[in-house]
């Protein structure tokens, strides 16, 4: 369904997609890993079009998008539900104008269509009649599932996930895993998550993806995560401070206080 292809990005020097390879299965729930700034993000708004790699390809459902003009990417989008890091909701419009928004904009639905469709998407993640409060009146839990409810009111093939338990509660959070779950299997949908939350990685991901350096070093079910031999993937899914992808030691930062 997508496949980079030695997808390669740079920032002012600095390199942050470096000849990245990776195939997303139709139907799958895919999640990327990695330490936070490693380009999890940006690879994804490269996915979507927001961004263009300096070299390399990147084919979803056999269409090259690093070749679609302005035009041709807008409607390309629309295949995509995307859900970001924040929720990123309007705090100006209601949550029912939220979830609808891109119905509203993009399409030529009738008003009371779509206000079907945003009750519809706003009851598949158990949150039905709450369209007319407003951002600011909900939890984080709440928004972080109006998000996805806007994310599936386009009803998309390919939904993309930035991080979706991050500022949440363990209890929470594993709601939310629950929700994904839920999503992939009532609307048969493949799915891309990119995230640092290892409960979540194993809870949601059909497969699991390291990023480390700008590549994937690793890929596999969640049991060959787990049980890697790789010690950057050890260190990882463990969180320990030491090991290869990290110098920082108790001595390392004792020197550095007597510097000072």
């Amino acid at each position: 369904m997508i496949e980079a292809k030695q997808v390669t990005k740079s920032f002012n020097g600095h390199m942050v997609l470096n000849e990245l390879s990776l195939a997303v299965e139709k139907g799958e729930t895919l999640v990327i890993i990695g330490r936070s700034g490693c380009g999890k993000s940006v690879f994804l708004k490269h996915i979507i079009g927001i961004m263009k790699p300096d070299q390399g390809e990147i084919v979803v459902d056999e269409i090259n998008t690093v070749k679609l003009s302005s035009k041709d990417i807008n409607q390309f989008r629309m295949r995509f539900g995307m859900v970001f890091q924040g929720a990123a909701l309007f705090d100006s419009l209601t949550v029912g104008e939220n979830v609808g928004f891109a119905l509203i904009e993009h399409t030529r639905l009738s008003a009371a269509a779509i206000r079907e469709r945003v009750e519809e998407s706003l009851e598949l993640v158990g949150l039905k009649g709450i369209q007319r409060l407003r951002p600011s009146e909900l939890s984080g839990g709440m928004k972080k599932r109006v998000a996805i409810a806007r994310a599936i009111c386009m009803r998309p093939e390919i939904i993309l996930y930035d991080e979706p338990t991050t500022g949440l509660d363990p209890i929470m959070a594993d709601a939310i895993n629950d929700l994904i779950i839920h999503m992939h299997d009532k609307l048969k949908i493949t799915s891309l998550a990119v995230t640092h939350d290892m409960t979540s990685a194993y809870k949601i991901g059909s497969r699991i993806a390291m990023m480390y350096q700008g590549k994937i070093i690793q890929i596999g079910k969640p049991g060959d995560i787990r049980n890697s031999k790789d010690p950057v993937v050890q260190q990882f899914i463990t969180g320990s401070a030491k090991g290869p992808m990290t110098d920082i030691s108790f001595k390392s930062l004792e020197q550095t206080e007597g510097e000072r």
